[in-house]
């Protein structure tokens, strides 16, 4: 794809736009049902396409992206009439008489860069919004998972308007010919050594920008809990969601030395039942996307720092792309595993002396997408929530607060900026506009030169909320 054929995309949707057909309540609600039609009558050639790109198992292609993105579409279609509406907003004594509103309308024309480890509900959850909120669209998939990227091009060339929605496909040079345009607004997830190419390509445009990065997501774990429900939670949320591919994947534990032994007793135990004896066999486990991220996890695993620290785990099959659930121990703090997220099935095992030591741990180092916490002690999850800085928190569980709309999802520093889900999507990509109404009565001579001093003493009992004084200013007292 050339530059000449980005620029043709983007006018030919501008044109789409400024015709005013992506801001009416109807295309709006034809669109989203058009992708949900999408998400219900093809699943079979999602979860392929998934299983062709990942070895996703076909239980979590469902789970995690396929009803997510139904979720997403019913949601917005039932809301999109509510959330249209102008919100009303209070008249000041200043602007008497006069009323105020809210009007939320669409940016205009939008790109989404999406990522490759959950490539059907990452382009098309953003997408969702960008439709629901009245703007035309370039949904740019991920060309690590080509064959979800070939799913969705094929499909919404089938379903939706293309002259207001569209995708390109390609990899680097395509990604570089579409952030050479101008946007009113990129959606992107990723890395954040990507995002700050795209944070560096949108400035020469002003271009407001959501950044969906990762990081290093940590979950504490306390004495006190239900270990077997805690512990099925974890390997869950890590190795159950992509094994361990996802940016909000539990990337390390931090517990107290003495809550070790029970802990990883609990963890071996249930990791072999949930993936087997050999779970480089299992069919529940995603495989690594690609070799160079098997390369790239090998070398985690192969730092001398680090290599005698596994207690459980560490097989790979280079050939298949897999490696088994990985569980490591008192890695050093400066070790590579440590520095970088690991995005994939490593987990690293942190002791402190005592279980609030982790807070500081915590935010001793970059604000993370998500922090989890396992305890029943109301006092320490009070200290978390009000002192740990992250996208979200999940107290005794991880990763579920992605699934519920009524919450926003985003980073915070390095994990992103923006949030979406839900509503938070169509407010993402809207722009709240304030207008003022007033008619022709009620017009003050008092704020027209010449400035007089009865005239400055009235103003200024207005604008002070001073009663007493706007009335002496009437009168002339």
């Amino acid at each position: 794809m050339g530059m000449v054929d980005a620029e043709a995309i983007v006018k030919e949707l501008r044109e789409t736009y400024s015709s005013g057909k992506t801001k009416k309540y109807e295309w709006r609600v034809s669109q989203l049902k058009a992708l949900l039609k999408i998400a219900e009558n093809h699943e079979k050639e999602i979860v392929d396409a998934l299983y062709s790109d990942l070895s996703k198992p076909e239980l979590e292609s469902f789970i995690h992206e396929i009803s997510m993105v139904k979720t997403s579409c019913k949601h917005a279609l039932k809301g999109l009439k509510q959330w249209m509406k102008p919100e009303k907003a209070k008249a000041t004594i200043t602007s008497f008489p006069s009323s105020a509103e809210i009007v939320p309308e669409p940016l205009g024309v939008v790109l989404v860069i999406s990522a490759w480890n959950y490539p059907f509900l990452l382009s098309l959850d953003p997408v969702i919004g960008a439709i629901a909120a009245g703007n035309a669209v370039v949904l740019k998939p991920s060309e690590i998972a080509p064959a979800t990227s070939s799913v969705l091009a094929k499909l919404l060339g089938q379903y939706v308007d293309v002259t207001a929605i569209r995708v390109v496909e390609g990899a680097v040079p395509e990604t570089t010919a579409l952030l050479e345009q101008k946007w009113d607004k990129i959606f992107y997830t990723g890395n954040g050594k990507i995002g700050r190419i795209v944070l560096a390509a949108a400035t020469k445009h002003l271009t407001p920008v959501v950044l969906e990065l990762g990081g290093k997501s940590p979950v504490v774990v306390d004495s006190n809990i239900n270990f077997k429900v805690a512990v099925r939670r974890i390997i869950s949320g890590k190795w159950g969601c992509n094994n361990g591919q996802a940016c909000v994947a539990p990337d390390y534990i931090i517990t107290a030395k003495d809550n070790v032994p029970k802990l990883l007793d609990s963890m071996k135990h249930e990791l072999e039942k949930f993936y087997g004896k050999d779970p480089l066999n299992s069919g529940d486990l995603s495989r690594i996307v690609n070799a160079n991220h098997f390369r790239r996890l090998s070398n985690l695993l192969d730092d001398t720092k680090v290599i005698d620290k596994v207690v459980h785990g560490g097989q790979r099959d280079e050939n298949n792309l897999k490696i088994a659930p990985t569980i490591l121990l008192d890695v050093p703090h400066d070790s590579l595993i440590m520095k970088e997220e690991i995005f994939g099935p490593l987990l690293p095992i942190i002791t402190v002396n005592k279980v609030e030591d982790s807070i500081h741990f915590i935010n001793a180092r970059e604000k993370p997408l998500a922090a989890y916490l396992f305890t029943s002690n109301k006092k320490l999850e009070e200290e978390f929530v009000m002192n740990i800085s992250a996208g979200g928190l999940v107290i005794n569980d991880v990763t579920l607060h992605v699934a519920n709309s009524s919450l926003p999802f985003g980073g915070v520093g390095e994990s992103g900026m923006g949030s979406y889900h839900g509503r938070f999507s169509f407010d993402t990509f809207s722009h709240k506009k304030a207008v003022l109404h007033r008619n022709f009565s009620g017009d003050a001579p008092q704020r027209y030169p010449p400035y007089t001093p009865s005239k400055a003493r009235f103003l200024k009992a207005l604008l002070n909320g001073d009663i007493l004084g706007l009335i002496r200013a009437l009168i002339g007292w």
